[in-house]
């Protein structure tokens, strides 16, 4: 399954790649909006999202898939669990920092993924129980000593209101961290962990197909991981990972800086 998730991903992401090349040479591109204005969506995401399910029909006949642009949903075996493009805004910018995500879960639980960056080509895989790699190459989570030297990720709701309840716990926390990064692509900051390029993110709002595969993969390079719904302290859809080393001093940090209240 990791390697239909990386032949999968990597076809989508070639996709995604050329219409950004098109993109950035003056080819228009069709935008719409979803739950905000500021909440986008693109032909390409479309494309991108049609293209994996014509793969996973062609590849695992039988399979269920779950997308952010056509819905689906969990059957009772191998459900596939796709985000198109996962950084739209960014895609949309002409910023690098997007991803084609896929993961197969069973029951809910993420098994094996992929996350495919278009731009560069780097592919972040794990297979549960087995680890991560960035390439091939095994994946590790940092060790910082303490919480005041970790630097943390995370993002932002599209809805106005959230977000400045979002801000207000980031405004709590930044003082108590190293520093905060905001990339944009939640898929992309979760393999930021198991990579060691950030040290913890925390984010509110995020749906299966933005963390299936990059949680498993920081979670297989070492990290706590805690998905929606599993820490009703933390809020009731809040991700987090972390270096196991700050991992519960961030959790009782961000508690104390109101992060149930977003």
């Amino acid at each position: 399954m990791k390697d239909t998730a990386v032949q999968v991903a990597r076809d989508a992401a070639e996709l995604v790649s050329k219409a950004r090349e098109a993109m950035l040479t003056g080819e228009p591109v069709r935008v719409d909006t979803k739950t905000t204005e500021t909440d986008v969506v693109t032909a390409v995401d479309q494309a991108s999202e049609q293209l994996i399910r014509r793969r996973l029909a062609d590849l695992r006949p039988g399979d269920e898939v779950l997308g952010e642009e056509q819905g689906g949903s969990a059957g009772s075996g191998v459900t596939w669990v796709v985000d198109p493009i996962d950084g739209t805004v960014n895609f949309l910018y002409g910023s690098p920092a997007f991803s084609v995500s896929v993961a197969a879960q069973i029951d809910g639980v993420s098994v094996a993924g992929a996350v495919v960056e278009p731009v560069g080509g780097r592919c972040w895989t794990a297979v549960r129980g087995a680890g991560a790699w960035l390439d091939g190459r095994p994946l590790r989570t940092s060790a910082p000593r303490r919480l005041d030297l970790a630097l943390v990720a995370t993002g932002f709701s599209y809805q106005a209101e959230r977000r400045a309840r979002q801000a207000r716990v980031i405004a709590s926390l930044l003082p108590k961290v190293r520093d905060i990064r905001r990339p944009g692509s939640a898929s992309l900051d979760l393999c930021a962990v198991a990579a060691g390029w950030v040290d913890a993110y925390a984010e509110h709002g995020l749906h299966r197909w933005d963390w299936a595969a990059g949680a498993l993969i920081a979670q297989e390079a070492g990290a706590v991981v805690s998905l929606p719904g599993e820490d009703t302290d933390l809020g009731h859809d809040a991700t987090v990972a972390a270096a196991p080393s700050i991992a519960e001093e961030l959790r009782a940090t961000l508690i104390a800086c109101g992060m149930k209240e977003v």
